[in-house]
């Protein structure tokens, strides 16, 4: 399990195919406790297992399952990606609880200045915008962030420039792919629902929604 609390900055040092995508990747910053083989980190929201680890680079092996639902598959040398190492007993509890299993890539379409801040509008798909709420929780490659805006098939983030700096989001342009996982307790609130056919269809002919 993660917070969405970015640790550390990363760069993918080497990618290679073989019988499957394994990742080489480096912490710009060493950690403080080493890392050690068998433990998860987080890259860019996505769960991985430390295969091999020396100082701050460690290789994982990427499942085909994540490859297809995360933009794992595009990364090359060179790029900076989101770390976060899987929480242990006594960690503080910040962001909100993120299982690092994405659900699916979204895509930028704004990228709307707010003063010293900024909102990143993302075309999400209409299945991960129902399980959404405004001003509840989602994660954008491994970042927690709170959902500032909300349609039918988009959600709006808002970053403060520490989030903004310390963090791969400061960089994305309109355009750029994002690794994205909804809130575990709104997938469960959404689940139950639907067993009792309270599902959006059912509530539109029933004249609860517009």
């Amino acid at each position: 399990m993660f917070t969405g609390l970015i640790q550390r900055i990363g760069t993918v040092r080497r990618v290679s195919r073989g019988a499957g995508l394994v990742l080489e990747i480096a912490a710009d910053e060493p950690w403080a406790k080493p890392l050690e083989e068998g433990e998860s980190v987080a890259v860019n929201g996505a769960c991985l297992t430390v295969v091999r680890c020396d100082g701050s680079r460690f290789t994982a092996d990427v499942l085909e399952e994540t490859e297809s639902r995360t933009g794992l598959g595009d990364l090359v040398p060179g790029v900076k990606v989101n770390l976060e190492r899987a929480l242990r007993a006594g960690d503080a509890m910040g962001g909100h609880i993120v299982q690092g299993h994405v659900d699916c890539r979204g895509t930028i379409a704004e990228k709307v200045p707010k003063g010293r801040d900024f909102q990143l509008r993302i075309r999400c798909g209409r299945v991960l915008a129902a399980q959404s709420v405004l001003k509840g929780s989602v994660t954008v490659d491994g970042v927690s962030l709170t959902i500032s805006a909300l349609g039918n098939d988009w959600l709006g983030v808002d970053l403060i420039p520490t989030t903004a700096a310390e963090t791969t989001l400061g960089s994305k342009r309109v355009g750029d792919t994002v690794n994205l996982e909804g809130d575990i307790v709104g997938k469960y609130v959404a689940k139950a629902a639907e067993r009792r056919g309270l599902t959006e269809d059912a509530l539109s002919r029933a004249g609860f929604m517009a």
